[in-house]
């Protein structure tokens, strides 16, 4: 599914562009786990945000949905709910950092 990486990857140059600095006071980890074959990883620090293609072991927050959803949410067309996650159609280890998530991309 090459198109759909290609569009994943410009959602997620995107939203690091949409970093708000000083949104993390440590380096936090986000491993993004987009359908069958999408794998991200973005790091943030107080002052960057970098995005980077495949797994990272020990993520401090794992999210975990899929492709299609992850680009509604982030494009603003889809706010999930806590249906969302009873159903699984969202899994997260951490629903505080993905608050956290949300806040430093302003979505």
């Amino acid at each position: 599914m090459i198109p759909a990486m290609i569009d994943l990857k410009k959602t997620l140059d995107a939203l690091r562009k949409r970093y708000k600095a000083g949104a993390v006071d440590k380096p936090t980890t986000y491993y993004l786990s987009l359908g069958d074959d999408e794998k991200w990883t973005l790091t943030l620090t107080p002052k960057t945000c970098k995005v980077a293609a495949g797994k990272v072991e020990n993520a401090d927050c794992v999210l975990k949905t899929s492709a299609e959803l992850f680009q509604k949410m982030i494009d603003g067309t889809y706010k999930p709910g806590l249906t969302d996650f009873l159903t699984g159609r969202i899994k997260s280890n951490d629903p505080e950092l993905l608050k956290t998530f949300q806040q430093a991309f302003g979505l």
